[in-house]
């Protein structure tokens, strides 16, 4: 049974408010339940998510938390008016001390990826997500030169959904490659990759973690095994070693911890979005 409900409220998607919130929340020990509420763009909208979270409050009997980026006053005086929450308005948090400070008021922009739907930074974005999916688990050699990163590994080890995740928060192009049994025969890196050293970075994983998640995906099969999983991961971590690639380990690591990582040691020149 959760303790709390927590409401993310967005004239926009409530991306940016749940990831802060649930970046907050992450600092008590408390069991929760997220519920987020986009394009909250109209006084009438307001209301209806007032209703609701009013709603919760009377039948949990606490008042719900509310995080919200709304930036018209008008919608976010319906809510602070009528809701009966713990409201957190990161807008009035962030954005008007900022003002005060540089002189000036905000553009006060309602939904800003209709702005940058537009721009040349959100097209990067979407062709390296392209090119990720295109080069997603040794799909292709076409094109490695464009790569800004490649990430080589044993199968399961992190290597799709961190790809996914540098080109969708970073714009970063990223192929991914898994290390095989043919890899290991020959001791060396796919002949594909080889020129492009420079670029590639390892990611591993303990053995145990490793088998546990690949026999949620085929049980009780070699593949799964601990010991196939063991010389696998030796054998990987051998060949980086003797490359002399960098690697970590992805057993304890959240998708931004490795992320973060891999862009301190790479350090390629999209990383600025």
């Amino acid at each position: 049974m959760h303790q709390r409900t927590i409401f993310f409220i967005s004239d926009g998607t409530g991306i940016t408010a749940e990831t802060f919130g649930r970046a907050i929340m992450k600092q008590f020990d408390i069991t929760t339940r997220a519920v987020r509420m986009p394009f909250i763009d109209t006084e009438d909208k307001a209301h209806q998510a007032v209703r609701q979270i009013n709603h919760v409050a009377d039948i949990e009997g606490k008042r719900p938390i509310v995080f919200t980026t709304l930036v018209s006053p008008e919608i976010m005086q319906v809510v602070q008016d009528h809701c009966k929450a713990k409201l957190l308005d990161m807008f009035g948090t962030f954005v008007q001390p900022l003002e005060e400070e540089l002189g000036e008021k905000s553009l006060h922009r309602v939904g800003r990826f209709s702005d940058i739907s537009e721009s040349k930074e959100y097209f990067d974005r979407i062709e390296a997500i392209n090119f990720s999916l295109a080069h997603d688990d040794g799909q292709t050699n076409h094109d490695l030169a464009g790569a800004d990163v490649i990430l080589v590994g044993v199968s399961r080890s992190g290597k799709t959904p961190t790809s996914l995740y540098l080109a969708m928060q970073f714009g970063l192009k990223v192929a991914n490659y898994p290390l095989i049994p043919e890899d290991f025969e020959r001791q060396q890196l796919p002949p594909a990759l080889v020129p492009h050293r420079k670029k590639i970075f390892g990611l591993t994983i303990q053995p145990e973690r490793l088998s546990q998640i690949r026999n949620e995906r085929r049980p009780d099969s070699r593949y799964a095994s601990l010991a196939n999983c063991r010389m696998e991961v030796s054998e990987a971590e051998a060949m980086m070693r003797r490359a002399g690639i960098q690697w970590l380990s992805t057993t304890h690591k959240s998708i931004e911890e490795i992320a973060t990582v891999i862009l301190q040691d790479i350090k390629p020149e999209a990383s600025s979005y």
